[in-house]
């Protein structure tokens, strides 16, 4: 197992973690949290010994193999496949001693190799890489094209498929679905649940951490903080802990006030004076409970538009694309002002397309687009945030649009997207990704749209700017059309799905759990279409392949029963293990000597839950790489 004991570590003069620890199992799988800032990436770089601590041991087990994704890829000349497959170093250190043993014509040397080759299944490592591409969304071409042709976003995916191929023992990932659009995300997920080793997860997709953690590590204030559960768990966890110490903070605070005003009272009566000074001491005594805070700079709203036409933008059999390039055909759609639409359909089917059209940037090819001419139009895409002159600064920006506001409503504005202090003159070239994406939201604010065209606006967002847009596009009055790869974002802001693939845009009947399924379904009908074609006859016959795919159905049905039957059994055992935690979080459990039992009962519940439950993950990753076995011989 890996252990952090007593660990201090500094980023200059700033302390980010402070007598930190905690113990890593094999096969964990943790998702790390925190604010911005607050040393996230910089525990990971600890872990893999790209930092030293100031202070206490970290233990890394010496058989332990880690792999973190990098964040940088040179243009390489490099194929793309052999670039994933150097992410397996035992491959590639078996391939590198055969073609020394083979230059110096030793035997023995040659035989150890093969053997090295043998037990590493080498044979089948280029198909495993070519594997993961594809799921990442490299068509085979692609897949044979230098890494340098790629452009950065892409080449962070292959940098995610290297320590996907590693065969680590423990995977270190940093924002992996920061690049990803929500096909590629739908297919890291599956392929992470099955994944037996240890994962450390940094993300800001909550639905993401949701799918693929069983406990949080939180970062707060130096502090590291273990939760039990999903992220969602860790919410909920975490705002009953907040609200049980904002009720001892009040109660304190009551205590405080009474042993004060004895002391002011009494302590120049000299019957008294004994008495006030033993509460003198005790008040100095007194451990003080701070109260109960939330660490997020944010907090916003959009502005009622000035008028909401109806309808606002029409297409009618409308063809959308470039001049010699039409990218969708037959578009039909209305946006009206309680039109709240989420965009899906795979990566390049025409999304981004479809909105460049909406807005104005690309005009209809064919057919009828109509836009109401008093119509104000909020667009958020990459390239409007790329766009923000680098030596403006984000007080010159809002200060431009407001030009009577003080500098104090400047700054209170800008202070509800994070920007405080100096930060307010800063050049917008200095900052990040999340940082302009933050300045780009707070321009559009001010636009008082009434109609919000957003093209992935969560891109480099973290956990708690996320939430404040969530809240704040539930409270918009306009029309929303939004293409997102964080499925929190579209479940909780959008009221139906139009899809878009295969050249057109049509509604799509169903969540986003069916919208997985369609993918899937997707990719193996496009895998059945390239397969070579079968002679006629036999299974070309009607009959022949409706009672093949009955035999088919009927030898997965007990496979697939099997599953359902344990992933019930798993929500089950979650919710009982979610409940006994929950009983756990509370303090006096712990103060109050006659409530002794009852925490060693919960203790020892809280363990059978989790064998039960350890259980019951691996019976089910069992059950689900049968059936997939069973499916892909079939």
């Amino acid at each position: 197992m890996l252990s952090l004991e007593h660990i201090n570590l500094r980023r200059g003069s700033e302390l980010l973690l402070e007598d930190a620890g905690f113990v890593l199992h094999k096969g964990a799988r943790v998702g790390l949290v925190g604010k911005n800032g607050s040393g996230k990436s910089s525990l990971f770089k600890l872990i893999m010994g790209e930092l030293e601590p100031d202070g206490g041991e970290l233990n890394l087990p010496a058989d332990w193999r880690l792999a973190m994704m990098a964040q940088e890829v040179p243009a390489l000349e490099q194929p793309a496949l052999e670039y994933v497959l150097d992410g397996h170093h035992g491959l590639r250190r078996a391939e590198a001693a055969l073609a020394d043993a083979q230059a110096r014509g030793d035997n023995a040397g040659l035989a150890a190799a093969h053997a090295d080759l043998d037990t590493l299944r080498a044979w089948e490592q280029p198909a495993r890489a070519a594997a993961l591409l594809a799921g990442l969304g490299f068509s085979e071409p692609r897949q044979r094209q230098p890494v340098s042709a790629f452009s950065g976003g892409w080449r962070m995916r292959l940098n995610l498929a290297q320590v996907l191929i590693s065969d680590a023992d423990l995977m270190l990932l940093d924002e992996p679905t920061n690049h990803l659009d929500l096909d590629a995300i739908l297919w890291l997920q599956q392929w992470l649940i099955q994944h037996p080793g240890a994962l450390m997860l940094i993300s800001h997709d909550r639905a993401f951490l949701d799918a693929t953690v069983k406990e949080i590590l939180h970062i707060e204030k130096g502090r590291l903080k273990r939760y039990s559960g999903t992220y969602s768990d860790f919410e909920r966890q975490r705002a009953e802990q907040l609200a049980l110490q904002q009720k001892m903070h009040e109660k304190q605070q009551v205590q405080i006030a009474h042993l004060q005003k004895f002391i002011d009272r009494f302590k120049a009566k000299a019957t008294k004076a004994k008495q006030a000074q033993s509460r003198v001491k005790a008040l100095e005594k007194l451990e003080r409970i701070g109260p109960a805070h939330v660490d997020s700079g944010f907090s916003f709203g959009f502005l009622k538009p000035d008028r909401l036409p109806n309808p606002m933008v029409t297409l009618d059999d409308a063809t959308c694309g470039y001049p010699g390039t039409p990218i969708l055909a037959g578009v039909t759609l209305s946006l009206r002002p309680e039109s709240r639409i989420g965009l899906l359909g795979p990566n390049g089917a025409g999304k981004s397309t479809l909105i460049r059209t909406l807005v104005g940037e690309l005009t209809a090819l064919a057919g009828h687009l109509e836009r109401d001419p008093d119509l104000t139009v909020g667009y958020f895409h990459q390239q409007q945030v790329d766009r923000l002159a680098a030596d403006d600064t984000p007080y010159q920006l809002i200060n431009r649009a407001h030009p009577k506001w003080t500098e104090q409503q400047v700054r209170n504005e800008l202070g509800a997207f994070g920007f405080h202090g100096d930060d307010v003159f800063e050049p917008v070239g200095r900052f990040s990704g999340g940082e302009k994406a933050r300045l780009a939201l707070a321009l559009i604010v001010h636009q008082k749209p009434a109609l919000l065209l957003l093209d992935e606006p969560a891109n480099h967002l973290d956990l708690e700017m996320r939430e404040a847009l969530t809240l704040a596009l539930q409270e918009f009055e306009g029309a929303v059309v939004l293409v997102s790869h964080d499925r929190h974002l579209l479940e909780t802001t959008v009221d139906e799905f139009q899809l878009v693939a295969e050249g057109t845009v049509r509604p799509f009947d169903g969540d986003l759990d069916d919208y997985a399924r369609w993918l899937q379904q997707s990719r193996r009908d496009a895998q059945a279409a390239r397969r070579p074609a079968e002679p006629a006859g036999g299974r070309d016959d009607a009959r022949q392949r409706r009672q093949d795919a009955a035999k088919r159905r009927e030898q997965l049905r007990p496979l697939k029963k099997d599953m359902e039957k344990l992933e019930k059994a798993l929500d089950r055992e979650s919710q009982a293990l979610a409940e006994v935690e929950s009983r756990l979080g509370d303090e006096t459990l712990y103060t109050d000597a006659g409530r002794k039992d009852e925490l060693n009962q919960l203790l020892a519940r809280q363990g059978e839950l989790k064998n039960r439950h350890e259980e019951l993950e691996m019976a089910l990753l069992e059950a689900m790489e049968k059936l997939e076995e069973a499916e892909a011989s079939l």
